[in-house]
């Protein structure tokens, strides 16, 4: 029989390639396996909320459908909750609630791209969102890594990728893989691009709640006319730890909320109601939980940001921030993939390959720092120091 051929394509998920590269393996209790693969938050919900959601799952009605665009309760939740978080306007009518953030970024470009048509991705990209638009025959265009930028992108540099067959760009702030987050001035930028040019700026931010409250923030919302140009997309997965329950949003105008409804029709009906109930719990009772872990992470990327400060390692930290560290390797002319599977396979150190991420990454590796106690930092980097030693081995 034939299979799609977009979806021949694409590239395998990558999450499950790193982790087989470790599969199968018992690790001596001397060396176990330090796991700085995957984003997934290394303790459970909060109390509250778990009791809140064993009390639900009583219920007949949680086992039901629930509006397409969601719970009306847990919408106009989240619509207050950026207002004012960011000010600005934002209804329940804006919001659509989705089956995690990867749903909402297909649903997103369904709605704003067709086969053809084009992306601005910044490299390096969120694998999935590349993903994505490859198995929908959707043209990524990379905008190029800015190292010297912190890994922001630029966008005068974005403009000169413009044609007429572009429709959005996309950014991810605080960025996965990179943890840089984008400066309030740099998204203006581009949200004035893409107003200028008719685009969409479809921003993912499911790592928001991980920068320091007091951070500086973006005014997308402020503008009357953000209907016109804004999509945001979030995810309740890490902030509340709930990546099983598969729980995203995404806040549009009328035109885009009207299509992407018609799709989430199409594709799941609604999001898991248990896992809005979820939700909804988390934005009503769980901030000073959040706080407290948002603290807890920002002791390991201190702690991570010192091994790179303090130790000859050889790997150049790059950028940090929220649940990431983007770090180049020393090893000239080696595969990116060779060195993460040299590090899974002879220290028992897993990460990701920046070639994961986006062409013009083979220097690069991804480790998911928020995965790691503040104790095991030092034990990463003797690992990183042992594999620079044995050349790469």
């Amino acid at each position: 029989m034939h299979l799609n051929a977009q979806l021949e394509q694409a590239v395998e998920p990558p999450i499950a390639e790193a982790q087989s590269w470790v599969a199968g393996r018992s690790f001596a209790p001397d060396l176990p396996l330090l796991d700085l693969c995957q984003a997934v938050p290394s303790y459970p919900p909060a109390p509250a909320l778990r009791a809140h959601l064993a009390a639900k799952a009583e219920l007949f009605a949680t086992a039901q459908y629930t509006a397409i665009r969601g719970l009306p309760h847990l919408r106009q939740a989240l619509a207050a909750h950026m207002a004012g978080f960011y000010g600005g306007s934002i209804s329940a009518e804006d919001v659509l609630i989705s089956a995690g953030c990867n749903q909402a970024f297909c649903l997103a470009m369904m709605a704003l791209a067709g086969k053809g048509d084009e992306v601005i991705l910044p490299v390096p990209h969120y694998f999935n969102h590349k993903m994505w638009l490859d198995m929908t025959g959707v043209c990524a265009v990379d905008l190029p890594f800015r190292a010297d930028r912190g890994g922001v992108p630029d966008p005068e540099q974005a403009a000169t990728l413009i044609t007429p067959r572009t429709r959005a760009i996309v950014l991810v702030t605080p960025n996965n893989p990179t943890g840089a987050i984008y400066p309030p001035a740099v998204i203006a930028g581009f949200a004035d691009l893409c107003r200028r040019h008719g685009l969409a700026l479809v921003v993912d931010e499911t790592y928001k709640d991980f920068v320091a409250p007091d951070g500086a923030r973006h005014r997308l919302f402020s503008d009357p006319n953000w209907r016109d140009t804004v999509v945001q997309l979030y995810s309740f997965s890490k902030v509340f730890s709930l990546t099983g329950y598969r729980v995203g949003s995404l806040i549009a105008g009328p035109a885009v909320i009207a299509a992407v409804t018609k799709v989430m029709d199409t594709i799941s009906i609604c999001a898991r109601h248990i896992g809005q109930e979820a939700a909804f719990e988390g934005l009503s009772v769980a901030w000073d939980w959040v706080a407290e872990k948002r603290q807890m992470l920002d002791r390991r990327r201190a702690a991570l940001t010192a091994i790179f400060a303090a130790d000859e390692l050889g790997y150049e930290l790059i950028s940090a921030g929220a649940y990431f560290a983007y770090v180049r390797h020393p090893f000239a002319g080696v595969a990116a993939r060779t060195v993460a599977e040299n590090l899974a396979r002879n220290h028992n150190l897993l990460c990701l390959p920046g070639s994961f991420f986006g062409a013009g990454q083979e220097d690069c590796l991804r480790l998911a720092y928020a995965n790691a106690p503040t104790e095991q930092m030092p034990e990463v980097a003797k690992r990183l120091r042992e594999n620079v030693l044995k050349g790469g081995n």
